[in-house]
């Protein structure tokens, strides 16, 4: 298969700066590496973050390129890769390098955090995995540390399929990316009931992929409160906020009861005057890159072909954006003005005009 030595990249220029297409290099994969002729790539918001907040500290070099979901062609394999094959369709997370990087037409991973995509999924269905999947996934399963997760037993685990039946869970945004894959971890894991806060356009939306109830995400504070004592008295030891901006963070907190933990997937913005010792807050780190969670997703990349080929988990719906890599850009001020509900944004880089 013909591989260029070059290729376009979208990047961010300079810190804080514009975005722009630049030529880059093609990589080539390492030990234990492939090479993926990048299909789709998938937007999120921490990307229009990076370019445009405090989250710049993020990138080391300039320009950067972004992107953290990728659904593509396996192109070349490194030195020891025996799980996959030139040819192979697959998709993986990116990571905040420009090596890492997905907003370009190939990209580098580790074949041991890639998977295999099954044939009922689309590429642009498979780019909405990786970042969201992981989030929603690290900060459920994975070991409890500074970022990482509520240490629960994973349904893809030896006796994690509907262990915490009849135990309740609450989260906070459960239309989102991140928010859409914790509803069906719950499910799978037996949580019950799911209960979620959402637009109410939504509501049969999030119900198809586990929420047992819904509440409008418009309503006060002390309105989610009581809406939720209403639906369960039991004691709620878990919520998992994937919004995560400082309302939202504060309402979870108060929901939460003592003994439980809160999943955040921002900065913690709990005001330090309601911290109290027996709750505890985890800024989960939704990356299987991460040397803590990099364990976590190769377990998780293990299961993943089979999980969405018995539809246990089911992508996000998409909508695919024109123009190639260019496209990115106003999708992502879409993302930044709050002008996506639903579903994910896609990019096909190898729409972009060639190089020459």
């Amino acid at each position: 298969m013909s591989i260029p030595s070059q290729q376009h990249a979208l990047a961010i220029l300079t810190k804080k700066g514009a975005w722009g297409l630049i030529p880059a290099g093609v990589e080539q994969p390492g030990p234990g590496e492939i090479l993926v002729r990048v299909e789709s790539t998938a937007l999120n918001p921490i990307d229009w973050k990076v370019q445009a907040t405090e989250y710049s500290n993020y990138m080391q070099e300039y320009p950067a390129i972004l992107g953290s979901d990728s659904a593509g062609v396996v192109v070349a394999v490194g030195e020891g890769v025996d799980n996959l094959a030139v040819g192979d369709r697959v998709f993986h997370q990116g990571f905040f390098t420009n090596r890492l990087a997905t907003f370009k037409q190939y990209a580098v991973i580790g074949a041991d955090i890639a998977a295999k995509i099954p044939d009922n999924l689309t590429f642009d269905e498979a780019a909405t995995i990786p970042l969201g999947l992981a989030t929603a996934a690290i900060g459920l399963y994975n070991e409890t540390w500074e970022r990482g997760g509520a240490n629960l037993v994973a349904p893809w685990s030896e006796g994690g399929r509907g262990k915490y039946a009849r135990q309740p869970i609450v989260v906070f945004g459960g239309s989102s990316s991140v928010g859409q894959f914790v509803l069906q971890s719950a499910k799978l894991s037996g949580f019950s009931p799911i209960i979620t806060t959402v637009s109410p356009r939504n509501n049969d939306f999030v119900k198809s992929l586990g929420a047992t109830h819904t509440i409008d995400r418009s309503l006060s504070a002390e309105e989610i409160q009581s809406t939720i004592k209403k639906i369960t008295s039991d004691p709620v030891k878990i919520v998992y906020d994937a919004i995560s901006i400082e309302s939202t963070q504060t309402v979870a907190y108060d929901v939460l009861s003592p003994g439980g933990i809160l999943i955040i997937v921002l900065n913690p913005l709990i005001p330090k005057e309601k911290l109290t010792s027996d709750k505890k807050v985890i800024n989960t780190y939704g990356t299987v890159h991460a040397e803590l969670n990099r364990k976590f997703g190769q377990g998780l990349y293990s299961n993943l072909t089979n999980l969405f080929k018995s539809g246990d988990y089911k992508p996000n719906p998409v909508e695919a954006l024109p123009g190639g890599l260019t496209g990115i850009i106003e999708g992502l001020e879409r993302l930044q003005n709050d002008k996506v509900s639903g579903r994910k944004l896609v990019a096909h880089p190898q729409e972009t005009v060639t190089l020459k």
